[in-house]
């Protein structure tokens, strides 16, 4: 008698980029993850970060100028939970085993207001975030964390100065030493490398899954590649890796032609 077999079948990673949800963008294109989302049904979903872009905590601009105009912490939050409650409706009953929310550098001008000024504790804070009653896991800003040999982190900072590392994609692949994936910078890099150990490293970097423009990028900037990424066949810090752009996901859930 011949004995049964069964082929494992390995994890799903849909990774979300950057979203940076504030009042006034349109934000119809998380119903299209959601949905996609339901369709695929991944094992995992793990959102990079800077959902919540609160605008008016900026620290790169001054005090009391024009960018401020209108600007409120608390519509910022509202317009954040507003843009994750459309993303999951857009997935209807489907939940994934695992939803990870990584906070990035936008979601951290929280902490860092609470720092400079300390009476505003318990007025504004992430307890006012909707992610963790909607069932995410949530990790704080530049708190990693490793899912089937992929590390994933907002960014991967220099642990000497704590700026992100730039430059290629090959130069962080080697700096860093370990399978990643990131968010923070816009546009989409990809790299990998053959170790002699018999392991491949993969490197992914995506920051940007949105439809506006970002005015300090200028007429220029703001032709970056926008969209998710799916990694299947996810083990020890490889994967099979399929792009799914804004235009198809608006072209398929929107009826938009982008």
């Amino acid at each position: 008698m011949t004995k049964a077999t069964t082929t494992k079948i390995l994890p799903v990673h849909l990774v979300i980029p950057d979203t940076q949800v504030r009042p006034g963008v349109d934000t119809q294109h998380l119903l299209w993850a959601g949905k996609y989302v339901a369709a695929i049904k991944p094992d995992v979903v793990v959102h990079l970060g800077d959902h919540w872009d609160m605008p008016s905590l900026s620290s790169y601009e001054k005090a009391g100028s024009k960018y401020f105009e209108g600007k409120r912490v608390g519509q910022d939050i509202a317009a954040g939970n507003d843009g994750l409650r459309l993303l999951m409706k857009g997935m209807g009953r489907f939940r994934p085993s695992r939803m990870v929310m990584l906070r990035g550098n936008h979601e951290d001008r929280i902490t860092r207001a609470l720092n400079t000024d300390p009476k505003l504790e318990g007025l504004i804070g992430f307890h006012l975030f909707n992610d963790v009653a909607l069932g995410w896991e949530v990790h704080d800003f530049l708190d990693p964390v490793e899912i089937d040999g992929i590390s994933y982190a907002h960014y991967w900072a220099n642990p000497l100065t704590g700026r992100p590392y730039a430059g290629s994609i090959d130069n962080m692949l080697r700096t860093i030493g370990f399978s990643f994936t990131q968010g923070h910078r816009q546009g989409k890099w990809v790299g990998g490398r053959e170790l002699n150990n018999g392991k491949t490293q993969r490197g992914l970097v995506v920051g940007s899954f949105y439809q506006h423009d970002e005015d300090y990028l200028g007429p220029q900037g703001n032709r970056h590649w926008r969209g998710l990424v799916v990694c299947r066949e996810v083990a020890n810090g490889t994967y099979d890796m399929m792009e799914v752009s804004l235009g198809y996901l608006a072209r398929r859930y929107g009826g938009v032609d982008r």
